[in-house]
């Protein structure tokens, strides 16, 4: 009987010399739900639990090689988009998606905007060339309440329904608002029928740094299985949840990253000869 077929999944995004969040926490989310992770690095972060020291950006013509390199060879089931520099970037990755051919794959963008401590990290020209050239060609777009208010330009008062709502009309066929910033916790998926609700476990002394990540991550392998983008927007709150829950507190003096293993709880591996 031969063995089955591993899907492969594409993130695009930065990385973090802190491996909580960026290209590490996809990769390490990619492992856990069992799909081969590829990678399209973006931009180079100098960075730890406190704070981002110092960005590098990888130039666009590297970004699209790289893309190109896995067109080429491997190819992707589904593509997570997340840390983009500049409206050049963008560019080329809506190029690289096209000699990827990656129509019939589905493609999830988190679109990395604002810290969190609310500072935007996008640029209006960058911003717009986002919406504007990627997010038609997403599947799901997975922002937080302050990055939706970004995009949309809706105020505080705007609740996450009506923010789903107004991002779905930027191009996407769905939207997940994450619900990290609000009250209930809850996230909302919307993609034009009725949005819904998407509950998961709190862990109000678990380390968050990554989960919007390990979300996003998460849920592009859901769809790299065939789960439907509400399907998978289910299973990738279950798994940022128990992420958070099992977050590494004690690495680092900030904020600790997530842990999609649940490593502080498992036994250590025998490395006696």
């Amino acid at each position: 009987m031969a063995p089955r077929r591993v899907p492969t999944v594409l993130s695009i995004a930065g990385s973090d010399s802190g491996g909580g969040a960026g290209i590490q926490a996809d990769l390490k989310a990619f492992a856990r739900c069992g799909v081969h992770g590829l990678t399209a690095i973006t931009a180079i972060t100098a960075q730890n639990t406190r704070a981002v020291e110092a960005v590098e950006p990888v130039s666009p013509r590297m970004v699209f090689n790289q893309m190109l390199a896995i067109a080429e060879d491997m190819g992707a089931d589904a593509v997570k988009i997340g840390m983009v520099e500049s409206p050049e970037t963008i560019d080329a990755i809506a190029v690289g998606l096209t000699y990827m051919g990656i129509f019939s794959a589905p493609v999830v963008i988190d679109p990395v905007m604002v810290a969190e401590s609310g500072a935007v990290l996008l640029d209006d020209e960058t911003r717009e060339a986002l919406v504007d050239y990627l997010f038609p060609r997403a599947d799901v777009v997975t922002p937080n309440i302050p990055e939706a208010r970004v995009m949309t330009g809706l105020s505080k008062r705007a609740g996450q329904e009506e923010l789903a709502r107004a991002v779905l009309e930027l191009g996407p066929k769905a939207v997940v608002v994450t619900g990290g910033h609000s009250e209930g916790l809850v996230d909302v998926f919307f993609d034009g029928d009725e949005p819904v609700e998407i509950e998961g476990e709190h862990h109000p002394s678990g380390a968050a740094h990554g989960s919007g990540c390990t979300h996003s991550s998460a849920l592009a392998a859901f769809l790299a299985h065939g789960l439907t983008p509400l399907e998978a927007a289910q299973r990738a709150r279950q798994i940022a949840s128990a992420a958070v829950g099992n977050g590494l507190r004690e690495i680092g003096k900030g904020a600790g990253p997530v842990d999609v293993f649940g490593l502080a709880g498992s036994e250590p591996l025998d490395l006696r000869p």
